[in-house]
């Protein structure tokens, strides 16, 4: 990724996403009007910074890349493993914030697909062939259940997408070094349904703590979904040490604002 400017924003675009017709990109936490500590551009509703805040935000937003709010498709995200499919129209997306998933999928053009990220890894993925777009929130429970996979799984069923052939970027997230977690993480990745590759991705540090590479999960599940390593564009940023310029939840002990990964076509 590459950090650009997009208006008066400063955003990590995808590197396969510098055609005119295709944006993809993580924002990062300058550019709006919240206040400490969800200082500035928080785009987290689910967060205790003032509502309005967060509202002139998503306009600064939907205004740097020549959007309306409703072309700005978010869900209620809960650390699961369901996805939103968008394969028809929608002249007002906004009523999506209700629906409980963790990935959407599109066919439909210029349709703003967004979630919200402080750790957890977002991931954008695009096939140039079929026109589809898809977004996933990656936390360890997303992880373990396989929800980068179930994502490109759908795009197949749905609109006979190529895995060989998607564009995909893992934007950035908390790294290993600060990332230690305990039993309930382990024995959810060590289920016989996972497919989060704990022992690759794991390391215990003292007795019940261990230190996950939630990114090496990620493009683990990729590679076994079919993705190219050649197609595969992974951010090393770490948002634990990048302070001034990402949101992390852990590091802020939850008092903290929320970066947006995005993606759309036209």
């Amino acid at each position: 990724m590459k950090l650009v400017k997009q208006d008066k924003l400063n955003c990590l675009q995808a590197n396969w996403a510098s055609a005119p017709n295709l944006v993809a990109g993580v924002t990062t936490r300058n550019g709006g009007v919240s206040r400490a500590p969800f200082n500035s551009l928080n785009l987290g509703f689910n967060t205790e910074d003032p509502r309005h805040n967060v509202e002139g935000n998503l306009a600064t937003f939907t205004h740097a890349f020549g959007i309306v709010q409703r072309q700005l498709l978010m869900v209620k995200q809960v650390h699961g493993c369901d996805i939103v499919v968008v394969d028809h129209k929608n002249y007002d997306v906004s009523h999506f914030q209700d629906v409980e998933a963790d990935a959407i999928v599109t066919n439909q053009p210029d349709l703003m697909l967004g979630i919200t990220v402080a750790d957890c890894y977002p991931i954008l993925i695009f096939d140039p062939q079929q026109r589809v777009a898809a977004v996933v929130h990656t936390g360890w429970r997303g992880a373990a259940q396989g929800i980068v996979g179930a994502t490109i799984a759908s795009m197949q069923r749905e609109f006979s997408c190529d895995p060989a052939e998607l564009q995909v970027t893992v934007g950035p997230g908390i790294s290993k070094e600060f990332y230690v977690v305990g039993k309930e993480v382990r024995d959810a990745f060590r289920s016989p349904e996972s497919t989060g590759h704990w022992k690759e991705i794991s390391t215990e540090v003292e007795l019940g703590q261990w230190q996950v590479d939630l990114r090496q999960s990620c493009v683990m599940q990729l590679q076994e979904a079919g993705v190219k390593n050649s197609n595969c564009d992974i951010s090393e940023l770490c948002t634990y040490k990048n302070r001034d310029m990402l949101f992390s939840y852990r590091r802020d002990k939850g008092q903290t604002g929320r970066q947006m990964a995005y993606i759309m076509f036209s």
